[in-house]
């Protein structure tokens, strides 16, 4: 059974930065691709970013030049660093392992609120 556990939302001014991280209980080596998503109240859940097991990466339009995505394989760990952020990124962030490009296992999800 895959486990995904996310940390290191929070409260945070617009502007500000924050760090998530997604630990993997087993290999994430062996999820070619790995994604963070986010869902807003009363908004369908919504893609952010994807990275690929070689490192390569896809972004929402609404988060690029400002998220980065990145995975330690060795270490299980997929991270979003997000700068400059803006009240509408406000949500609840999840942590995705996927099977070909579709997402199957969920972590539980992250807080994340930007005042403004």
């Amino acid at each position: 059974q895959v486990q995904l556990v996310e940390s290191g939302g929070g409260l945070v001014q617009a502007g500000g930065s924050l760090r998530l991280s997604c630990v993997v209980s087993g290999s994430i080596f062996s999820f070619n691709v790995m994604g963070w998503y986010r869902q807003a109240p009363g908004k369908q859940r919504e893609l952010v970013a994807q990275i690929t097991r070689g490192g390569s990466t896809n972004y929402a339009d609404s988060v690029k030049g400002r998220f980065t995505i990145s995975r330690d394989n060795a270490k299980n760990a997929l991270y979003l660093q997000m700068n400059n952020l803006k009240p509408q990124d406000t949500a609840v962030y999840y942590c995705s392992a996927l099977l070909g490009w579709s997402p199957r296992y969920w972590g539980q999800g992250t807080q994340v609120t930007v005042s403004s």
